[in-house]
């Protein structure tokens, strides 16, 4: 006797004795993991073989070929079920399958084998044969009779195993969760640290926050702070818990600064659009504190999207392929899945949309298959990226409008309406994506999140369209601090065009030609270096339209001279005139001396020969003793280690005494510092490429050097 499934034990039964009377029928048993749908369909052949009705049984991709077998339908018929048969030829399978005498048959995973076409036909001939067809789903069909089981009651689920409320809130009520959380431990606090959240993506799962709150009250130290980074991560899912998180992560990080758990929620709980390099940084940290495990590939796998964004590719591409690898080594299906969904993005990112649409294909079977949660929605983020970029399809494009429309209404502050509104642009629907634009831009631009810079890479796209200035201004300055990366949608499910190549077109609308110029040209580079070809292709097509040749050759010298009281700097398309501030000189000396140290002292007076007058340690003793001890905590690997090493022989002479740096040096280093990068910041306004291009090259310091990173000229004109 299955315990709190009474109903549905009679549904089952009542459908069998039809059956012998001459009326079939289809009944599909949907519920989420762990409600009992196989249970009951166990159930449901016990009580088959019970009236004398014989059972067949089948599930995984080929289980209407396997039924059709032992119904004895010829071969020649039924090796169409493996190509595409038409409706014609599924409707003849299904009368063939059906049975004129009383007969169960039970179709396992119907969903998630691919079952569902055949069982509608199946389901409109039943009910004149003397056959009762059990299917079991995750999900709705919307074929046959819909029996949908939920979670048990406390007292119910007391009755499958002796349980706690804890345990009862932990699974939902879902009798097969329980089974497997209850082999976790019985105490509130294993629980509360290892049940999975039984909700899909973004969804808020209100028992389980519940639950944690209660188990963080309960606990101190080390544990405390996994509950705290586990409940701040869960909170992501709600836009507007932005201040909790914080809290949280704060708290978790003061218990236990190098938990690997802590690190990782950190990242999810408080996702910082300007983060790349964090992530990328982070994520070493994670894989290095936890060697191995599931942990140490979350470690690999934010290492991967922190180097996509910040457009280093090939890195990323190598940092994948060590992910994927352990993902099969550990036969993690979740993890698989995520390696070839990001395989496929990589091959859309590079214009293989055959490749991509393949891969896609593969890892939705396997993840439906393994019954990996979301499978289908991240399969359709992927497949959704390509249509916008490889082809119009308004049949697609449109279903995509409404599909976000609804995200946005369920998940609010994810920024989906932002996403809608850019493919009305691809529509053609221009007044709409308008209006949508100047309802969400301002939330948008006070915002954050993993969606945030696709979010305004999408407003960008309805502000181009509309010619809309007032919202490519405050779009432009938004964007400007992410030129020189990728757009990537959160966890890098879709990757799309530089950031410069929407610096570009937002100048065009703002009347700067020579700075959309320069925006693109850097678009085209990044593009190239990737091998992005539609993104190439994109700003390609964007200087054609400003008749700029994208291969026009760069003149191999930058000019930086004064002229009269100002100065005027040419760098490629860029031609501007700055107005004369000390930064500019400091800038001149160091670029008169590519790959020299300045002291900063020099900078400031103008030249050599300043003699300091007093002196002081430039580490006391108080910190000097705080790194060495800090030294001994860490193992030889650690990048940390490295870090501390390096600033000790700064600081410190032979036998390591101190070395001491005059007040007037650390005084110029503060101020050279400060004035250099409040010039560059100024000049990023008027010249985003060539300031960009200085931020990279120069460093600053007691000494101070410009240092030429890639993409600037050959030499100066000064």
């Amino acid at each position: 006797m299955l315990i709190g499934r009474e109903c549905e034990l009679r549904t089952l039964a009542q459908a069998l004795d039809r059956a012998t009377a001459g009326h079939g029928d289809v009944i599909v048993l949907t519920g989420p993991r762990g409600a009992g749908t196989t249970s009951l369909a166990d159930a449901a052949v016990d009580l088959a073989l019970a009236r004398g009705v014989p059972v067949l049984r089948a599930g995984g991709p080929l289980m209407w070929v396997q039924l059709a077998r032992d119904r004895e339908v010829p071969d020649e018929i039924v090796v169409r079920l493996l190509g595409s048969p038409t409706p014609l030829e599924l409707d003849d399978m299904a009368q063939r399958i059906l049975s004129r005498d009383p007969l169960l048959i039970v179709v396992d995973d119907v969903d998630g084998a691919g079952g569902a076409e055949l069982l509608s036909f199946v389901a409109g001939r039943a009910g004149a044969t003397r056959t009762v067809v059990v299917g079991t789903a995750r999900t709705s069909l919307g074929v046959g009779r819909e029996v949908v089981l939920g979670g048990l009651s406390p007292e119910e689920l007391d009755r499958v195993l002796p349980s706690s409320l804890a345990l009862w809130t932990a699974s939902g009520g879902l009798p097969g969760v329980a089974l497997e959380l209850s082999a976790l431990g019985t105490s509130l606090v294993d629980i509360a640290l290892n049940v999975p959240s039984a909700k899909e993506f973004l969804e808020f799962d209100g028992d389980l926050v519940r639950l944690l709150e209660l188990a963080v009250s309960r606990t101190t130290g080390p544990v405390r702070a996994r509950l705290l980074a586990k409940l701040a991560r869960l909170l992501a899912n709600d836009a507007s818990t932005g201040d909790r998180r914080r809290e949280l992560v704060a708290e978790a990080l003061r218990l236990d600064p190098r938990s690997p758990d802590v690190l990782d929620a950190r990242l999810h709980a408080l996702w910082d659009p300007a983060g790349a390099q964090d992530r990328v940084d982070t994520g070493r940290r994670i894989a290095e504190l936890a060697a191995s495990g599931a942990m140490a590939r979350k470690g690999l796998f934010w290492q991967f999207i922190g180097l996509l964004e910040l457009g280093r590719v090939t890195e990323a591409e190598s940092v994948l392929s060590r992910f994927h690898s352990a993902a099969d080594r550990a036969a993690d299906g979740q993890d698989v899945v995520k390696a070839l969904s990001r395989w496929a993005v990589l091959a859309a990112l590079r214009g293989r949309f055959g490749t991509a649409t393949d891969l896609v294909a593969e890892f939705e079977a396997v993840g439906v298959r393994l019954g990996v949660p979301d499978t289908r929605r991240l399969a359709g983020s992927v497949l959704g990226g390509m249509v916008a970029v490889a082809v119009l399809d308004r049949t697609r494009l449109a279903r995509g409008v409404s599909d976000l429309t609804l995200l946005a209404r369920t998940f609010p502050g994810h920024y989906y309406e932002a996403s809608a509104a850019g493919l009305l642009v691809l529509l053609g629907r221009i007044d709409e994506a308008t209006a949508e634009l100047r309802r969400v831009l301002p939330a948008v631009l006070c915002g954050t999140g993993p969606r945030w810079l696709s979010a305004m890479a999408d407003l960008a796209s309805v502000a181009v369209a509309a010619r809309q200035e007032d919202a490519a201004g405050a779009l432009y300055r938004g964007l400007l601090p992410f030129s020189g990366r990728f757009v990537v949608w959160a966890g890098a499910g879709v990757v799309r065009e530089p950031v410069s190549y929407w610096l570009g077109r937002l100048s065009v609308v703002l009347g700067r030609t020579a700075q959309a110029v320069g925006h693109l040209r850097a678009a085209a580079d990044l593009a190239s270096r990737a091998g992005a070809l539609p993104a190439l292709d994109l700003a390609e097509t964007a200087l054609a339209e400003l008749s700029v040749p994208a291969d026009a050759p760069s003149p191999g010298n930058w000019h930086f001279v004064r002229d009269g009281d100002d100065w005027l700097l040419t760098a490629d398309a860029e031609h501007v005139r700055l107005r004369d501030r000390r930064g500019l000189h400091y800038l001149r000396a160091l670029l008169s001396a590519p790959g020299k140290d300045i002291p900063a002292l020099d900078l400031a007076a103008g030249g050599s020969g300043l003699v300091a007058a007093t002196t002081t340690p430039l580490l006391d003793r108080t910190a000097l003793h705080a790194y060495r001890a800090r030294l001994d905590q860490l193992s030889d690997d650690d990048p940390e280690r490295a870090v501390i090493l390096a600033e000790l022989r700064r600081a410190t002479g032979l036998a390591g005494r101190t070395r001491a740096a005059s007040s007037e040096a650390e005084r110029a280093r503060v101020n050279v510092t400060r004035t250099l990068l409040s010039a560059l910041d100024r000049m990023a306004v008027k010249a985003p490429c060539a300031a960009a291009h200085l931020r990279a090259s120069i460093r600053t310091g007691l000494a101070c050097r410009y240092d030429p990173v890639p993409g600037g000229p050959a030499r100066w004109r000064l």
